[in-house]
């Protein structure tokens, strides 16, 4: 999609500091963190939003997670414990309609407070 920031950042497009790529994903930090570790998990395939996944999608959601457990041991915060968050649509608050997961740690959220409370 050419106006979509994600497919200009997985092209190079928009330079961009990759934690973590691969054939099927990158993850970079979120330019507004809410958190001490907060990576971004983008499918390198244009998928505007989980609703818009189909059944040849689905190996690729079980590699997102492997990677999003990896980044979360490499960033130490594997054992304090983590937040996985994607949101579907205008109003879970989705803003880049490019199916991408928020990985984040490195402070405790605590039951019911909302993953950008900072």
């Amino acid at each position: 999609m050419e106006d979509c920031i994600f497919c200009k950042i997985i092209s190079g497009e928009i330079p961009s500091e990759l934690v973590y790529k691969d054939e099927q994903v990158v993850a970079f930090n979120d330019i507004n963190p809410v958190a001490p570790v907060h990576i971004l998990v983008v499918p390198r395939v244009h998928i505007p939003t989980l609703n818009d996944m189909e059944e040849e999608h689905k190996e690729l959601l079980g590699h997102v997670a492997w990677v999003m457990k990896k980044l979360a041991r490499e960033h130490n915060i594997h054992e304090s414990g983590y937040r996985i968050v994607t949101n579907c649509g205008p109003d879970a608050g989705q803003v880049v309609f490019h199916l991408h997961f928020h990985l984040l740690g490195g402070r405790s959220f605590g039951y019911g407070r909302p993953a950008d409370d900072s």
